[in-house]
């Protein structure tokens, strides 16, 4: 069964407010094997609504739509369903009563204007509402274009109405109506160190269409996310269809694979650092803070994480202390060997384990004017430094994010191929 969810409201098309409906209920429709085929937002034209229902009616078995059921003018879906079905509007005294105790329940008295809320296409089902005064819409339409009719589901606009409509009223009539009940299970798989389209010509025929599972491919601030569908008759099933898919993923990609669900590199480089036990700093300039941001902000990051500093160019910005340790003296320069002596430096001045340190865009040496600017990034260990270079050409605000992703990809590489060991500086004490 495919389905259609439509958004009613003028304040969800002119972006005065966010519809997060559309999303909870492909949610909750993809429980019992219903696949969203199509989402729709559209504005308080009763018009526009009648077209909206009429598309929605020919290219999907469900439509579920939520909004426009209010008593104010601008409330339209009763009357747009009314119209979409040929059916005339007829009074249901029950629905009355109801709203009539709930306002007495509040000690007011009801407004006329909620009248309109008791009228209902006459081919309808009323759906109680026990929160709120809107209740809901059931009815079958017939279609144009070819046989049979779509089910279509009116809800309240209101989420926390319109959740307890779907899991009280509206879930148990669908799994009723399915003959055979499927089950679509989803799972994400994030990488990062290649391109959207490196990354799918190395996945091959898993992301051709028509694969079951099915394995759809985004890119987000340079992390690439694989999205893994499945349906089946029962979870079991499903689970297994996304394991095998979820196996060959990680043996075709190998370690661009950092991580699952909604963890992000940062996540997994201060999970790494508590697992081995080791310390981190970091100097920064492109990146102006994001490194230590991102670090700081999880739960716990004070066992790993020692500090850093974050420093500016040319000859305004703040100078190292070339007194303290052999800091190197002057601004943070873009030169490559400068930035692998400022993660020593770091190392040492913090008494961390690791050290990152990230430059200044700049061009090689070898390299014309024409060429894009990089950013040497490094990183120090006991064992040496490591340096790299991130190439520089956009908007700076995406690009300081994504260098500090590559830093601290660098960074979960190195733990990943390293054996735990015991910090090194505890044996400085």
């Amino acid at each position: 069964m495919k389905a259609e969810i439509i958004s009613i409201g003028s304040e969800l098309t002119s972006g005065q407010n966010l519809d997060t409906n559309c999303q909870w209920l492909s949610l909750r429709l993809a429980e019992l094997g219903i696949a969203a085929g199509f989402h729709t937002t559209v504005a308080d034209d009763l018009e526009d609504n009648i077209a909206v229902l009429r598309a929605a009616v020919e290219r999907a078995e469900l439509v579920v739509a939520t909004g426009g059921l209010g008593p104010t003018q601008d409330d339209l879906t009763r009357e747009a369903l009314a119209r979409l079905a040929g059916a005339e509007l007829v009074f249901h005294e029950p629905t009355l009563r109801h709203i009539e105790a709930m306002f007495a329940r509040l000690g007011r008295t009801m407004p006329d204007r909620n009248r309109v809320q008791a009228y209902f296409p006459v081919t309808s089902q009323v759906i109680p509402n026990p929160v709120g005064t809107a209740p809901g819409i059931w009815m079958e339409v017939a279609r144009r274009s070819q046989p049979g009719s779509a089910i279509v589901v009116a809800m309240p606009g209101v989420p926390s109405e319109m959740f307890r409509m779907f899991d009280q009223e509206v879930r148990p009539r669908l799994e009723r109506l399915a003959a055979r009940p499927r089950v679509i299970l989803r799972r994400k798989i994030n990488c990062f160190g290649a391109g959207e389209s490196a990354v799918e010509e190395r996945l091959g025929d898993l992301t051709r269409r028509g694969r079951d599972p099915e394995v759809g491919i985004t890119a987000h601030d340079a992390t690439i996310s694989l999205r893994i569908t499945a349906e089946a008759a029962t979870l079991d099933e499903a689970r297994t269809q996304i394991d095998a898919t979820a196996h060959e993923i990680y043996a075709r990609l190998g370690d661009l694979v950092f991580a699952e669900g909604d963890e992000d590199i940062h996540h997994v480089v201060a999970r790494l650092l508590r697992q081995s036990r080791m310390t981190l700093s970091a100097v920064e300039a492109f990146t102006g803070g994001l490194l230590t941001a991102r670090l700081t902000e999880i739960l716990g990051a004070d066992s790993c994480f020692r500090g850093g500093w974050v420093s500016g160019l040319g000859e305004d910005s703040v100078s190292l202390d070339a007194s303290d340790r052999g800091t190197p003296h002057g601004p943070l320069s873009a030169r490559a060997d400068e930035v692998t002596a400022l993660a020593c430096w770091c190392r040492e001045r913090f008494r961390s384990d690791l050290a990152l340190a990230v430059g200044w865009p700049c061009r090689l040496r070898d390299e014309g004017a024409d060429q894009p600017q990089v950013v040497p990034i490094a990183l120090a260990t006991a064992e040496g430094t490591e340096m790299r270079h991130f190439r520089v050409a956009g908007d700076p605000a995406i690009l300081r994010s994504r260098c500090a992703k590559q830093v601290l990809n660098m960074l979960r590489l190195y733990l990943q191929k390293r054996p735990p060991t015991p910090p090194i500086h505890e044996k400085r004490d």
